[in-house]
């Protein structure tokens, strides 16, 4: 077969190292060598002697996991050994390596995949509350990488104790430890950014750190699960 499509540019070449690794700009390559966690569903190819089995999540704080690590998709894991490609309605992937003593809080809808290694918790993003449902967010701590996806090319803004930042609750991917969370409430900004009027809320982070935001406010429309 000749043509673009068989170029190198689009052929998948053999693994050059264990673990995580970004295939392109849309999909993630996990060489698994034992086990490895990924959101339920965004598998889209896999070689060699793997396994997939959903992983469970009882309980109240299993309701909770499966709500905000996949917008009501629970995680899966992986094991065996083989090679398995992750990706999510075409978004953009990225890896975040997370060392010792690191803690990295992300929405859960921007989870794709994980190592092992880290472990995750879900907490309330202080100063939301629990009003609507509060604001709920993966905070992973461990050592290992951590597979992201974003609608478009993501915004990584410092945040400095004379700099806080000010994001919409809905374009915010993650941040890092070391910041502090409250809701700042803003009526000129929602009249003058969203074209109407009542109450704007956005989260404001403060301290020393590293936001990360989509470049879009409205929240992504995921197609019905049956």
């Amino acid at each position: 077969m000749k043509g673009d499509l068989f170029s190198s540019e689009h052929m998948v070449q053999p693994a050059s190292a264990p673990g995580m690794t970004i295939e392109n700009a849309k999909c993630i390559r996990y060489t698994v060598n034992g086990e490895m966690l990924a959101r339920q569903g965004a598998m889209v190819a896999y070689r060699g002697g793997l396994q997939f089995e959903r992983k469970g999540q009882g309980g109240v704080g299993g309701m909770l996991k499966r709500a905000v690590t996949g917008e009501g998709l629970p995680l899966m894991s992986v094991r065996g050994q083989g090679e398995a490609w992750f990706a999510q309605e075409a978004q953009n992937c990225f890896i975040v390596e997370v060392e010792q003593g690191d803690e990295f809080t992300v929405n859960g809808r921007n989870v794709l995949c994980f190592d092992p290694t880290l472990s995750y918790r879900i907490a309330t993003v202080k100063g939301s509350g629990i009003t609507g449902g509060g604001l709920f967010n993966s905070v992973f701590t461990g050592y290992g990488r951590l597979g992201l996806v974003c609608e478009g090319t993501p915004l990584v803004i410092p945040v400095a104790p004379q700099w806080p930042v000010y994001v919409d609750t809905d374009a915010v991917v993650g941040w890092t430890a070391g910041l502090q969370t409250s809701l700042h409430r803003s009526q000129s900004v929602g009249s003058m950014l969203r074209g109407g009027s009542g109450e704007a809320v956005q989260l404001m982070l403060q301290g020393q750190g590293y936001v990360v935001v989509r470049p879009s406010e409205a929240p992504a429309t995921k197609p019905q699960q049956h």
